[in-house]
């Protein structure tokens, strides 16, 4: 559809959620100037492609939005209008096909970001979308009127409606910095802290684990934790030790459970099961056998299939006794407890927890404390743990924010189609 010139959109930010707005929003008829305080878009995308570009996941629906956690609710309703099959319908139609491994992550054939990322701005330049680059948002001026920082000085623009797609503040250096906060709360807006998702967490390392084993995968293995509620829970999968502690997919996965126990305790204790694979019982007999002149890692090695980066953490946390003790270190390999200290910084997470309250919007996306000012992306109050999660919601809360933002400007016959 060809634009309307005098129906005017500013879309702030230039990931995947503000450009699917840009995408709905165009296509409803509007004219869209998009704005970003990078020289390019996409810059997070860009660097998603360099672990393949894990776009969605494959797996049930029910299942897959239960990876919101409490949020489920809320984003059910944005798969309703956008959801995994759509995704990946629409990466289709940039020519670029997709494929789900074997743990049910969908990747586009290639795996990569860039060819996707240039087909995609090709079409919304075609379009008709208008890309202001090093733009960055300080406000508003007055009511209607942007008010941007750009190398030229400061400039103002008025805009018949808005959508920010902010990001949250995870990767500053690309971008999406949270500096946004202060400017909605001035306005009113109700926000939840920002805090650090799909992040690692500090424990106390020696500086032997520290230098030695930073970056050594432990797989397989099992975490178990118990919830603020006092319900146990198991969860198997792969971690990293690092120099400041644990991280890695399945921590990612229970993250946020516990972030909050940090919150509520000061600390979080998780337990890891080294060796799934053998019964505690049937490891004790294993490692009653004698040992003879085998050093005590060999032994692991050989009769509990640890490797180097297992054997070093187990050496960590376990006091000699125990170390002479089959039974008692049986027990130890089955649930070895560390003791969580902190998540890292913001900064350096995946993305981030907190942001714009989805109370604070009404449905279609549009603040209730700032009529004609839409909100998309992780800059709103969601999380989930990698794996496809994060970009399908981010892409579907763009594309409802931009239908939104068309309907309010009046041009909902078109937004509705």
């Amino acid at each position: 559809m060809t634009p309307t010139p005098h129906l005017r959109l500013a879309i702030i930010g230039g990931g995947p959620a503000g450009l699917m707005a840009a995408e709905a929003a165009c296509a409803a008829g509007v004219a869209v100037d998009l704005y970003d305080t990078m020289g390019s878009v996409g810059r997070k995308f860009l660097l998603a492609g360099k672990g393949g570009l894990n776009l969605t996941h494959s797996e049930p629906p029910a299942r897959f939005v239960e990876r919101y956690g409490a949020r489920g609710k809320e984003i059910r309703r944005w798969f309703e209008e956008f959801d995994a099959d759509a995704l990946r319908a629409w990466a289709r139609g940039l020519g670029v096909d997709t494929f789900a491994g074997s743990s049910g992550r969908v990747f586009p054939v290639g795996l990569k970001a860039a060819p996707l990322l240039r087909a995609w701005l090709r079409r919304l330049r075609e379009s008709g979308v208008t890309f202001h680059m090093h733009h960055r948002w300080l406000g508003w001026q007055a009511h209607d009127t942007l008010h941007f920082a750009t190398p030229q000085g400061e400039r103002t623009v008025p805009a018949s409606a808005v959508i920010l797609a902010l990001g949250g503040a995870s990767w500053p250096q690309l971008g999406s910095d949270g500096a946004w906060v202060k400017p909605l709360q001035q306005a009113g807006v109700d926000i939840a802290p920002l805090q650090p998702a799909n992040c690692g967490f500090e424990l106390d390392w020696s500086e032997h684990l520290s230098s030695r084993f930073g970056g050594a995968p432990l797989k397989p293995v099992v975490a178990h934790w118990i919830d603020r509620r006092g319900v146990a829970h198991a969860r198997q999968g792969e971690c990293v030790l690092s120099e400041y502690g644990i991280e890695g997919s399945l921590i990612y996965a229970i993250g946020a459970e516990l972030r909050e126990q940090m919150a509520e305790r000061g600390e979080a204790r998780l337990m890891l099961d080294l060796v799934p694979g053998y019964t505690e019982p049937v490891l004790a007999d294993r490692l009653a056998a004698p040992r003879g002149k085998h050093s005590i890692g060999d032994w692991l090695r050989r009769r509990a299939g640890l490797d180097a980066a297992k054997c070093a953490l187990v050496f960590e946390l376990t006091g000699k006794p125990v170390l002479a003790d089959p039974p008692a270190l049986a027990k130890q390999l089955k649930a070895l407890s560390l003791r969580l200290r902190a998540p890292r910084p913001v900064a350096e997470a995946i993305s981030t927890a907190g942001g714009v309250r989805l109370e604070a919007l009404d449905e279609n996306q549009m603040l209730r404390a700032r009529p004609g000012v839409f909100c998309a992306g992780e800059m709103l109050d969601w999380e989930a743990p990698t794996g496809g999660y994060l970009l399908t919601a981010c892409f579907a809360s763009g594309l409802i924010a931009g239908r939104g933002a068309a309907r309010w400007l009046g041009a909902g016959h078109a937004a509705s189609r």
